[in-house]
């Protein structure tokens, strides 16, 4: 295929009408990626993945809010299945307890996105998205080999493939997320805040973060002479 056939095909699913705005514009920027439809409801999601299916415009992606007036993701993704519309789902949501991110994965979500995030945020699962669907047209058997590295894909984008004893993915994940979204360094209290933890627990990821280089530290310096230590996500790494 060729043109805008070609391209993966995305239904933005926001109850906010300006973070599907901007959502649906992230997915323009990303090459090999168009926005199909929008919709602000789980309502409107079905109604709009049925006339899309009815118009031979495939949804091969939808980008999924889980809070919505009228339900939540998880609904529509079991409604779409019992409908046999087959698609694939990104989870993006301020939803951030365990429960709801393993009902995700239960559901078949292939990513979670939490917000507040950047749009580097948001390439890094769409590409690892299209990298993952090139691995799997190939078509034919698989050896071992083959289904790890296709598995790989579905961790793409993630902050460390492999945390010391105690450490959350989905909590590194989150200071992850916070340190793209800022316009600047910040504080391990600015950073428990906006990610929702405890400042303790901030401070021992954002340790682990410049340990491994993720993250930056710089000393920003007040009337006390006291150096506060800010936070900042490396320029030189997209993960």
């Amino acid at each position: 295929m060729t043109g805008e056939a070609a391209r993966i095909g995305v239904l933005v699913v926001d109850d906010d009408l300006r973070v599907a705005r901007i959502n649906a514009a992230y997915v323009a920027k990303v090459p090999g990626f168009r926005v199909v439809g929008v919709a602000h409801s789980a309502a409107e999601a079905l109604d709009r993945s049925a006339e899309l299916a009815a118009s031979d415009t495939p949804v091969d992606l939808i980008l999924l809010d889980h809070y919505l007036p009228d339900g939540n993701g998880l609904a529509v993704v079991r409604e779409l299945r019992a409908l046999g519309r087959p698609c694939d789902v990104i989870m993006v949501t301020a939803a951030r307890d365990v429960a709801t991110v393993q009902a995700a994965m239960r559901q078949g979500a292939l990513q979670y996105l939490v917000k507040p995030f950047s749009f580097a945020g948001l390439r890094a699962k769409l590409e690892a998205y299209a990298a993952l669907r090139r691995t799997l047209d190939g078509g034919g058997e698989a050896e071992q080999a083959e289904v790890d590295r296709i598995f790989a894909h579905l961790s793409a984008g993630t902050v460390e493939p492999e945390l010391p004893k105690g450490h959350s993915p989905t909590t590194a994940e989150l200071v992850r997320q916070v340190l793209l979204a800022a316009d600047g360094p910040l504080s391990a209290q600015e950073i428990a805040e906006r990610a929702g933890v405890s400042r303790q627990t901030a401070q021992r990821y954002l340790k682990l973060l410049e340990r491994t280089g993720r993250v930056r530290l710089s000393l920003k310096y007040g009337e006390t002479g006291r150096p506060e230590h800010r936070y900042a996500w490396a320029a030189s790494t997209n993960r």
